[in-house]
């Protein structure tokens, strides 16, 4: 389209009038009540300035900031909601959010820069965003890395971000949440829990605050603050309230900032014991039974989150004395157990499952942990470990307990080794226990809401089961290679309780809910 600057603005209302009645001269006012009445996105609004000015419409997911914001420069884009994304000799880009300033803005920029403007559209709240982020870190001319460091530390350590983070971990601890999820997003920062399974916003932050959360969090957890284009792993210990909380702190760069993740382990509130997973009577007797072997493989499966490690870990608090040698290997050690001998993995030194496994055979241990079965040769040395006296204990990602037979076979283990080294194969699930005080409805008679379950109805956990024990005709089955099918129906016969069906009778019983068992049967 070719024509004067008004014929564009006119050309805009009449676009825009087909969506609403929209007077006959636009205006940012007019733009916003069209947005925020969902008659059109930011988005497709960048995109058709785009195509009336005949320019460009930006990709944020390909845009990278460039150049240097003086201090000028920085009130200027301020003011104007726009954002420098290059610079030449002659001319300076702008991202614009409308077009009703372009005049004034390549005037001033002349004035400031003595070049001219060129432009691209971009949504509104990208550009603030944008400017949230230079001005959070107080970028300066000389924009040095230095500089951007001693400023992030100076953020972290501001007395409403200490209070806010401390906040943030106090109330999490208090829900009883497992994780911490921080996420910066287009306007806020989400700060939502893992409690029980389930994420629960907790609060929300301004955006502007997220470099000093961040830098705040990575100085707890000895990472380095002035990366936030890598990934990074960090661990540390944190008191509050008299309670010692165990931190695992992950980070990854997303879109928007970076995700920030905090598992949460009490070291103090943890009690490993059979008798509180979840096990009915009976389940309990066989497997007590089962873990009594003095040597084989035993197996617990399951999706991420179900409970598998608090599972092994409640195996060896019932193992443990003094007459025997027990060694772990794990990525990462996540509980402290007296009496154990730990292994962490570490990749950086190739400490791996496989070599850390050939190594602690060579230790003469009774019983072997091994925090996951990953590949063939781990599997093999495992195996082989079970068959030379060893009791061996370890876990594996699949929905079922013969499952977990048919994984090792796709290994490329043989099925000799499998049927005669394997016991037997714990799978679970963890459903959401019904409140104790408001049994479900998440308020009282009174109709107050629930403080135990903050609500939700829900407050706890507990395990739904599935124990295959090998057996004669099992191992035969399994010599045959015959399909995963004919593995349960076998089970079955010889009394193995389903998952379904242990989670149906713990409906039954009062504990969970239909709904709830429903949720869990996804990951079936």
């Amino acid at each position: 389209m070719q024509g004067t600057f008004e014929e564009r603005l006119q050309e805009i209302a009449r676009r825009l009038g087909t969506r609403a009645e929209y007077p006959t001269r636009p205006s940012r006012a007019s733009d916003q009540l069209l947005v925020e009445s969902g008659k059109i996105s930011d988005g497709e609004l960048a995109k058709l300035f785009a195509e009336i000015f005949e320019v460009g419409c930006v990709d944020e997911e390909e845009f990278t900031p460039v150049g240097r914001f003086d201090p000028g420069m920085l009130e200027f884009c301020s003011t104007h909601c726009c954002f420098v994304s290059g610079e030449r000799e002659d001319s300076v880009e702008m991202l614009l959010a409308d077009p009703y300033d372009i005049g004034a803005i390549a005037m001033q920029l002349e004035a400031l820069k003595h070049k001219k403007l060129t432009f691209l559209f971009a949504r509104k709240v990208f550009i603030e965003r944008l400017l949230s982020k230079i001005q959070s870190l107080g970028d300066d001319a000389s924009n040095s890395a230095d500089s951007e460091e001693d400023l992030l530390r100076s953020l972290a350590g501001e007395a409403k971000i200490v209070r806010l983070v401390n906040d943030i971990f106090t109330r999490a601890i208090e829900l009883g949440a497992s994780d911490i999820h921080i996420e910066p997003g287009e306007e806020v920062v989400s700060v939502r829990c893992r409690v029980d399974g389930v994420l629960t916003e907790i609060l929300s932050a301004p955006l502007g605050q997220f470099p000093a959360i961040s830098s705040r969090i990575k100085l707890i957890g000895n990472l380095n603050i002035a990366e936030s284009r890598l990934p990074q792993d960090g661990r540390t210990n944190v008191t509050l309230n008299g309670q010692t909380i165990d931190m695992r702190i992950s980070t990854i760069p997303i879109l928007t900032g970076e995700s920030i993740v905090l598992r949460l382990l009490n070291q103090e509130s943890v009690t490993f014991d059979l008798t509180t997973l979840g096990m009915d009577q009976a389940h309990l007797e066989l497997f007590r039974r089962l873990i009594a072997i003095p040597h084989g493989m035993i197996l617990v499966v399951g999706p991420t989150g179900s409970g598998k490690t608090t599972t092994l870990y409640s195996v060896i608090s019932q193992l443990n004395d003094s007459r025997k040698k027990i060694i772990t290997i794990e990525d990462p050690v996540e509980y402290k157990m007296q009496g154990l001998c730990q292994m962490q993995i570490n990749h950086k030194i190739g400490v791996t499952f496989a070599n850390g496994l050939r190594s602690i055979v060579r230790q003469d241990p009774d019983i072997i942990l091994v925090g996951e079965i990953r590949d063939r040769e781990t599997a093999d040395i495992a195996i082989n470990a079970a068959l030379t006296g060893h009791l061996v204990l370890s876990t594996l990602h699949t929905n079922d307990a013969v499952g977990a037979v048919t994984r090792l076979l796709d290994m490329g283990v043989e099925n000799f080794l499998v049927s005669s080294a394997l016991a037997g194969v714990l799978s679970q699930r963890l459903v959401r226990k019904l409140c104790p005080e408001c049994h479900g409805k998440g308020s009282h008679a009174d109709q107050s809401r629930c403080r135990k379950c903050n609500g939700s109805g829900f407050k706890g956990r507990c395990g739904i089961f599935e124990l295959l024990i090998m057996n004669d005709e099992l191992r035969d089955a399994v010599n045959r290679s015959v399909s995963s099918s004919v593995l349960e129906e076998i089970a079955v016969r010889h009394g193995m309780t389903t998952l379904l069906d242990d989670g149906r009778k713990k409906v039954a019983a009062g504990v969970t809910t239909e709904e709830e068992l429903n949720r869990s049967a996804a990951e079936m």
